[in-house]
């Protein structure tokens, strides 16, 4: 009952095809073994075998008492569809009676097989992380289909044994056919003749019989072969979409890196393998065709076992320490001895569309490029650890009209020799990192960072290295900003459709245009090697200082639903730090109207020295957060505590935040500052709109001023925002 126990949890793994294959229908159905199995499994259905009639009482025993168990339960059971199935259950029995050995031994096969899937379960997937991934095979179906192979593999040493035990008893015939010839022969016993006859046939329906069991054993393997070829296929393809998750980790997108089930497939279909080639080996005649296939399927797997499981950086100063994880998944089974040594260099794109060259030249100078694959046992992971590499030195390619350094793609590619235990000759096997750009100096980062995101988030599946695309769809590029910037700011809260359209704008250099951009292709040229307009910096260069800034300062206010306008002002410092935040505010004209004051950009120093929170505490001329809210309801949770005066000490001080105040400017004023939450705030964007109606409302003249040149995006300004200004 134990092993039911078992067996019935691991039900709910399986597909129907395979359950099926395992209860038969209209020979064993599982509701048999269900209703059945206590008693099932106290019985000895070991002893039984086809070539041993000496049990065929036994096995006829077991078949009754199958029958008649199955009708008592039926009898007892209230509801009349279960009474009258397990009632058709038992008269189906009924034709085993005639070959009861052949149900006995059926019964102790599927116990066999219940074993055998009991020792090597299937690896189930996370399911909400699974479901992540819709558009991935799901490694649970995948298992099964290894589950399908392993029973199959089973039905092929079942035939080799029941092929083996025939054989045996025909050689016993045989003798017992020769020595009952010599009596008659010498005595001419009329008498023998009828047994002989009866030996003759035997022997003939035993020919006979072997005869159909070695035309089902090589139809067996041919069906095991296509089936390991099936799994082994979407093993690769699995492998190949971690590597591709991995890849697309880099923008932000999610990524499971447990390589764990990956490792038991790997090995279950090694194991495979190995018991199909000495299936082979056993038949006693070659079967080229078959023994080629599974040939090329091992020199697959062995080579594709290798992944870098943790990448390198992706872009890497010369001269700098860097780390890198590159496992083996078939680890346990690498042959004991000489110890496997992985070797890394670096490549250019185009030794890395060439790697099946035996000798590949070298571009770079790695050191500490060696490591030994180290196999832990409480991991279960065979790794190699390059822990302080570094590059010396690099060689680039002739560059092409403008292109730069940070344009320029190579890779680091791991190779070594390994023997697997059970294989009689070494392979070659190698893997590639995924790209990376190779800097001299820290002022390259930010471009040669650009590079790895348009590569990461723009190439296709198995393309050719490097290529990607130089024009992607606007939808597309938005999608990736997005990823990115909630991936490193660590928020769930998303830039919405305000900041998407703003972003549209300031990429196409469109600030007045009013309709959809989804479909407008964005260049690279636009991304990251064209300045913006009557700036020194590139589009990229200005999101990554937003990025930046919000990550470092402004979390906290952005991941509370306070929309810190990413697009609005951009400014430039001498000292070239990228980032800062400004606060619009109204005030009174001279006029008598309204008119938008812009606090100067306070940069990221400024807000390590003081906080955001603190410094609109700081300025009295801001009152209110727009539309009405006062500013202490709600930015109070922000303020620090002032610092308390030690006994004995020094009298603390502060620095504070002023503003110079306009003459004209002595009423209260509000901030510009929206909130996601407020109603006010959840209507349809309109671009257009270019004043808050209660401001026009409450203005005594129709007009309204600015202190200064208005910035280009003053659409979006009196909407939303503090907003963020880059510098370079």
């Amino acid at each position: 009952m134990a092993q039911w126990i078992h067996m019935s949890q691991m039900l709910q793994c399986l597909s129907d095809d395979t359950i099926n294959s395992l209860y038969p229908p209209n020979a064993f159905p599982i509701e048999v073994r269900h209703f059945l199995a206590e008693w099932i499994e106290r019985q000895r259905w070991e002893e039984l075998s086809l070539e041993n009639r000496e049990k065929e009482s036994q096995a006829r025993a077991l078949l009754d008492q199958t029958i008649s168990m199955l009708q008592s339960i039926g009898q007892q059971k209230a509801s009349v569809v279960d009474r009258m199935k397990l009632m058709q259950m038992s008269r189906n029995m009924t034709a085993f009676q005639q070959q009861s050995l052949q149900f006995g031994v059926m019964v102790r096969d599927i116990l066999r097989k219940e074993r055998v899937l009991l020792n090597t379960p299937p690896q189930i997937p996370n399911l909400p992380q699974y479901q992540q991934y819709p558009s991935q095979e799901s490694s649970f179906h995948n298992m099964q289909d290894v589950d399908h192979l392993v029973l199959k593999v089973l039905d092929v040493q079942d035939t080799r044994q029941t092929m083996h035990q025939l054989q045996e008893e025909l050689n016993w015939e045989r003798q017992n056919f020769e020595g009952l010839q010599g009596p008659i022969q010498q005595n001419g016993l009329d008498a023998a003749t009828s047994e002989i006859q009866k030996v003759q046939n035997h022997i003939q329906q035993l020919e006979y019989n072997l005869k159909v069991m070695a035309t089902k054993r090589v139809q067996l393997l041919k069906e095991c072969v296509d089936c390991l070829d099936q799994c082994q296929t979407r093993l690769i393809s699995r492998l190949k979409a971690w590597r591709w998750e991995q890849h697309k980790a880099t923008i932000g997108l999610p990524f499971d890196d447990d390589l764990n089930p990956l490792q038991t497939w790997c090995e279950q279909l090694l194991g495979v393998n190995g018991k199909l080639r000495q299936e082979l080996m056993l038949i006693g005649e070659p079967i080229p065709e078959l023994q080629e296939r599974l040939g090329q399927l091992l020199q697959v797997l062995i080579q594709s076992s290798l992944v870098v499981d943790k990448q390198p950086p992706q872009v890497i100063k010369t001269q700098s320490k860097f780390s890198t994880t590159v496992r083996y998944l078939l680890g346990e089974k690498v042959a004991p001895g000489k110890p496997v040594v992985l070797k890394a260099q670096i490549i250019n794109e185009l030794q890395a569309r060439n790697l099946g060259n035996v000798h590949v030249d070298n571009v770079g100078e790695l050191i500490n490029n060696t490591a030994i694959l180290e196999h832990n046992t409480s991991s279960k992971s065979t790794c190699a650890n390059f822990r302080n590499m570094s590059i010396k030195k690099i060689k680039r390619a002739d560059r092409k009209g403008s292109e730069s350094v940070t344009e320029e793609k190579f890779a680091i590619l791991f190779s070594t020799e390994i023997t697997i235990t059970g294989c009689d000759t070494p392979y070659r096997i190698q893997m590639i990192s995924l790209p990376v750009v190779v800097i001299v100096h820290g002022s390259q980062d930010n471009n040669a960072l650009a590079t790895i995101i348009w590569d990461c988030a723009f190439s296709e599946a198995d393309r050719m290295p490097f290529v990607v695309p130089e024009r992607v769809p606007w939808a597309l590029m938005y999608n990736t900003l997005n990823s990115k910037f909630t991936s490193e700011v660590v928020t769930k809260h998303n830039l919405d459709q305000y900041n998407q359209h703003f972003l549209a704008q300031k990429i196409f250099d469109k600030p007045d245009f009013t309709d959809d951009f989804s479909n407008m292709m964005v260049s690279w040229s636009q991304f990251n090697k064209e300045v913006l307009p009557g700036r020194p910096f590139t589009f990229w260069q200005w999101f990554e200082g937003v990025m930046e800034l919000t990550k470092k300062y402004l979390k906290t206010y952005w991941s509370e639903g306070y929309d810190i306008c990413l697009l609005i002002y951009t400014w430039r410092f001498s000292d070239s730090e990228i980032g800062g935040i400004t606060i619009a505010y109204v005030s009174a004209s001279e006029n008598g109207g309204q008119k938008i004051q812009n606090i100067q950009p306070f940069t990221k120093k400024d807000l390590e020295i003081r906080c955001l929170g603190d410094r609109i505490r700081d300025i009295n001329h801001i009152t209110h957060l727009y539309p009405e809210f006062p500013k202490h309801d709600v930015f109070k949770k922000f303020y620090t505590e002032p610092q308390v005066a030690p006994i004995g000490g020094y009298i603390p001080v502060s620095l504070l935040t002023t503003v110079g105040t306009p003459e004209a400017d002595n009423a209260p004023i509000s901030v510009i500052f929206r909130h996601h939450q407020h109603p006010q705030f959840q209507q349809q964007y309109n671009p257009q709109e270019s004043i808050p109606q209660e401001i026009m409302e409450t203005a005594p003249a129709p007009s309204v001023e600015f202190s200064s040149n208005p910035p280009v995006d003053f659409n979006f300004t009196l909407l939303a925002w503090v907003s963020y200004y880059v510098a370079m």
